[in-house]
């Protein structure tokens, strides 16, 4: 197997791993006994360690479609299928994704082991909610197929388990039927956090929501926030975006991103909305996607790389709870330009899925002294809160805090022992929360 520098899409922590890239299963199959313990990696756009293992089997030559019924949506294909790949083949055809997280450029198997989200959880769930089944092959080297009603533990384990309950081969799920390539947008200009939570609950039947939320902002303007809602349009037609690609071609010798430049970024995309509300339309791509318009975007933090830390607490907490992390944040001086907030709907039967009833704020933060014992501060509120923070994301986070706000991680562990995962698939992450 030959060694590869690998990293998450923060670039914090980076190692050197032994990688295989099989283009069948019965490569994978190879790959896994070729290996004690490795874990399964797609497009390396988790952001911190949940991908990274001394072995690693790369889905990325798993890249086939397999199965697609026009009449139905349900589409089967392999894992390492990514999401543009899907859209770019299927939105022509009047079908889109029912769930998809803020960039396209994540595997089919990513999207069902990091159980995704997107602006429409409160309306659509998690990526698993539309997973009609998958097939993973095992420490054993079985295939199993696995669904809600074959071999449903395993299932509910897989989606959001972050890949260590085996290697995901294939996926069937159901796509969404759709009229246009694009949405009716509407943004609403918001001059704090009471105000942006008032429009999230007037806009609650909106599919689609998300705000992003200027984390410096103190006083009045605390949390100060331009929101946008949307709906999938009726009319514009299927065709792709062409919008051009921005390249960031190297990784700069210092950050772009420090205090002046994000409280300079902050105050320009606020100020930048002129109307209260204004309404248009806009093609998928800037509407789900707008990060995606730069190619490696994450080099722009630097040497050091980036963290996202991203929370969940509950709705009843959200006012309170929010204010107090926002003021925290903007008191460190470690304030993030990329800083957004969404509403949650209820949460899914998973052990491990992310999502709980209420509100995620996720920041990101580039890698500097003082950040971890800020993140560790953060921790505790978000604990107090009875909230969680989201495996994908992750990079640091500590094995105690992992098991107060999973509960059901021993649930989790029953499950990976009785098909002798433990062990077997890990992680740098899993072995940092104590499952390996």
């Amino acid at each position: 197997m030959p060694t590869e520098a690998i990293q998450g899409w923060g670039r914090h922590p980076r190692i050197d791993a032994d990688v295989s890239h099989p283009a069948t299963p019965s490569a994978a199959r190879a790959a896994l006994a070729a290996c004690p313990s490795l874990i399964a990696r797609g497009l390396g756009r988790s952001y911190g360690d949940s991908s990274l293992a001394p072995c690693a089997l790369q889905s990325d030559r798993l890249n086939l479609f397999l199965e697609f019924d026009q009449a139905s949506g349900v589409l089967t294909a392999q894992a390492g299928v990514s999401l543009d790949q899907i859209l770019t083949q299927f939105v022509p055809r009047g079908w889109f994704l029912p769930v998809t997280p803020g960039t396209r450029f994540v595997s089919l198997g990513g999207a069902v082991a990091s159980d995704v989200h997107g602006k429409s959880h409160h309306a659509t769930g998690c990526f698993s909610d539309w997973v009609i089944s998958f097939v993973l092959l095992l420490a054993n080297g079985q295939a199993w197929n696995c669904s809600r009603e074959e071999n449903p533990e395993l299932f509910r384990a897989t989606c959001g388990g972050m890949g260590l309950t085996g290697v995901i081969l294939a996926v069937t799920l159901k796509l969404k039927p759709i009229q246009s390539a694009y949405f009716d947008q509407a943004t609403y200009k918001c001059p704090s956090l009471d105000a942006v939570l008032e429009r999230f609950d007037e806009t609650a039947h909106s599919t689609y929501s998300v705000a992003w939320i200027d984390c410096v902002a103190t006083g009045k303007s605390l949390g100060r926030s331009v929101l946008t809602v949307g709906e999938h349009a009726t009319e514009g037609g299927l065709a792709p975006h062409r919008a051009p690609k921005i390249p960031v071609p190297f990784v700069p010798p210092f950050p772009l991103v420090n205090p002046l430049t994000i409280k300079a970024f902050n105050a320009l995309v606020y100020a930048k909305e002129l109307r209260a509300v204004k309404r248009d339309r806009v093609h998928y791509t800037p509407f789900l996607y707008p990060l995606d318009v730069a190619t490696d975007w994450n080099r722009i933090y630097g040497q050091a790389g980036f963290t996202q830390y991203q929370l969940a607490i509950p709705t009843a907490a959200g006012p309170q709870g929010l204010r107090r992390i926002l003021a925290r944040i903007a008191a460190s001086g470690m304030g993030s330009s990329l800083a957004v907030l969404k509403v949650f709907g209820p949460a899914n039967a998973n052990p491990l899925s992310f999502p709980i009833a209420g509100y995620t704020l996720a920041l990101d933060f580039k890698i500097q002294a003082g950040l971890f014992e800020l993140l560790d501060e953060l921790d505790g509120m978000v604990l107090d809160l009875g909230g969680r923070l989201y495996l994908t994301k992750d990079a640091r986070m500590s094995a105690a805090t992992f098991k107060r706000s999973y509960p059901r991680w021993a649930e989790f562990q029953a499950v990976r022992e009785k098909v002798g995962a433990i062990g077997r698939f890990a992680s740098l992450q899993s072995k940092r929360l104590g499952l390996d």
